[in-house]
């Protein structure tokens, strides 16, 4: 069994509240988790206004498929959604 897991820490611009932050935070992890059928939760920065680290777990049998299925969500991040990306990280364990 591989875990594939991404950590993503990323800057929300103009952002007036805490309540906006949750909503593009909710947004990003229902996409992710309905494209892409993967685990995701907010796992830091939760008081900071501006910034979010979100990170996200795959169950696959293969470590170049789960790390591409998380290739592809980052891109979906990347693209569809208003933030500056700060890090990213992907790596797998096999179990």
């Amino acid at each position: 069994m591989i875990v594939s897991m991404i950590q993503m820490i990323f800057e929300i611009p103009d952002i007036g509240n805490i309540k906006e932050k949750r909503r593009i935070i909710r947004s990003v992890k229902d996409k992710l988790q309905r494209r892409f059928n993967m685990s995701i939760a907010e796992v830091d920065l939760q008081d900071s206004l501006s910034f979010a680290q979100l990170g996200g777990a795959l169950v696959s049998n293969s470590r170049s498929f789960g790390e591409s299925v998380l290739h592809k969500a980052f891109e979906l991040v990347e693209r569809d959604v208003p933030v500056r990306i700060q890090d990213m990280r992907i790596c797998s364990e096999e179990f």
